[in-house]
């Protein structure tokens, strides 16, 4: 049986208070260019990711644990490689938006206090469901979550280092009370170590625009690859519509 169907569906009725959107993101949102998580201080445009580079001795990234079997909080894991219809999936609100939960089955298996969610299964649903939950915490005003995010979730190397630092630094913004929300995915690639998400996203203003996020399975959780100057999503481009994406939505 596909991954896609063993979920129940059961829709949260969103009624938890959430963040609220900072008006830069907005703006950079009608333009077709999201940074939802680390924008290098003055700079005000999004460039594409530079190619991975090996960390130095300092921050050498350890070896992947769990490669091949369990997430660290013990989700089952699975030998499926694609994915190609939507999860029937629980959602709930993390900041203001829309995210997948399952936690007995594709995660999050961890949930802190403070609302923060890791631990996710070594599958292609368990890659999607950690996709949108990393770009849900990404784009949090809260400067706890974004020095949780960096530290724990983050494929450790020079991008890492550099998200530790700015979020150390990263004051809360003021925000318009909008939210950007997923409205579909593609798994462009998976295997045992790596996959590769493609979330479609919709704006404020009801546009839509897409972006990859990298994720590599280390110590039995997914963690995502970020650029070099530690920003989460890089080369965000518009969609016309959502012809070659899945649709999926929580809302």
């Amino acid at each position: 049986m596909s991954e896609s169907t063993q979920s129940t569906t059961e829709q949260n009725p969103f009624t938890k208070p959430g963040f609220i959107i900072s008006a830069a993101l907005v703006l950079a949102l009608k333009a077709a260019v999201i940074v939802l998580f680390f924008l290098p201080k003055g700079d005000s445009t999004t460039r594409p990711a530079p190619a991975p580079s090996e960390s130095n001795a300092a921050s050498a990234p350890p070896e992947p644990a769990k490669a091949a079997g369990e997430s660290v909080c013990g989700l089952p894991s699975t030998s499926e490689t694609a994915l190609g219809a939507a999860p029937k999936s629980n959602w709930e609100l993390v900041a203001r938006m829309a995210t997948p939960t399952d936690p007995k089955t594709f995660g999050p298996g961890v949930k802190d206090e403070d609302g923060f969610r890791s631990c996710f299964a070594h599958s292609p649903t368990g890659a999607l469901y950690s996709a949108v939950n990393l770009a849900a915490l990404g784009s949090s005003k809260s400067q706890e979550m974004n020095i949780k995010l960096a530290e724990n979730l983050i494929v450790p190397g020079t991008g890492r280092d550099a998200a530790r630092r700015q979020a150390a630094t990263l004051a809360p913004s003021a925000g318009s009370g909008e939210s950007i929300q997923v409205r579909g995915f593609l798994l462009k690639s998976y295997a045992a170590l790596e996959a590769n998400v493609d979330l479609a996203f919709e704006t404020p203003e009801g546009g839509l625009v897409h972006a990859v996020l990298p994720l590599q399975w280390i110590d039995g959780d997914w963690k995502v690859k970020v650029s070099d100057s530690g920003q989460l999503i890089n080369d965000v481009a518009a969609l016309s519509d959502m012809s070659g994406f899945i649709s999926w939505s929580g809302v």
